[in-house]
């Protein structure tokens, strides 16, 4: 059995919403996304559904490449799991990409956090309360912390995480792709 990567990608787009939630949490980095690849192909979260509307969320397959993210910061940080918990991440987010619709953005959760009170609603979830609840339910991710009260500054603190960049997402994009375009020409000189 081999094992994989997955990637938790945390970051700031700096938007009004953004700098009022870093004073709020005084903490920067508050949005967390999982990733199945080291690109950021498949970047999976509970978000804005349109970068210009901050006020309607649900779970999102995320577009860096969109110009909304032209100027976030981020951090990327990969853990390892095996083949079978791969698996069961991937099929868990793509059950819930075909059914989105009955998924919601779990505003009242936000607000459980900020008075420490547990917010649970059905099928809604707040960014790291999702990935919170993926790992967990793949036995990847204990805490004692209910996934309703789950930051990203909790996520970023887990022992498996390994820092694999810190900066502009647009240059981390750049690189992934320069070094993806490496991978794929070596691959065909080799054939």
């Amino acid at each position: 059995m081999g094992t994989r990567k997955v990637y938790l990608l945390f970051s700031d787009t700096g938007t009004l919403l953004t700098r009022a939630i870093n004073i709020c949490t005084n903490s920067t980095l508050n949005h967390a996304s999982i990733a199945l690849d080291e690109g950021l192909q498949e970047v999976y979260s509970f978000g804005r559904k349109s970068p210009r509307n901050p006020f309607i969320g649900g779970f999102v397959k995320e577009d860096l490449r969109i110009p909304f993210f032209n100027k976030a910061k981020c951090a990327v940080y990969s853990f390892s799991v095996s083949d079978l918990e791969f698996n069961k991440i991937r099929k868990i987010i793509y059950e819930m990409e075909a059914n989105k619709s009955e998924y919601r953005y779990n505003v009242l959760g936000l607000f459980g956090v900020f008075i420490n009170k547990e917010l649970e609603r059905k099928n809604a979830f707040f960014c790291s309360q999702f990935i919170a609840t993926i790992l967990s339910d793949c036995g990847i991710y204990e805490n004692k912390k209910p996934h309703c009260l789950t930051k990203p500054q909790d996520l970023r603190q887990w022992y498996q995480l390994k820092l694999i960049y810190q900066g502009d997402l647009s240059s981390y994009l750049t690189s992934a792709e320069s070094a993806s375009t490496i991978i794929t020409e070596k691959q065909l000189n080799l054939v």
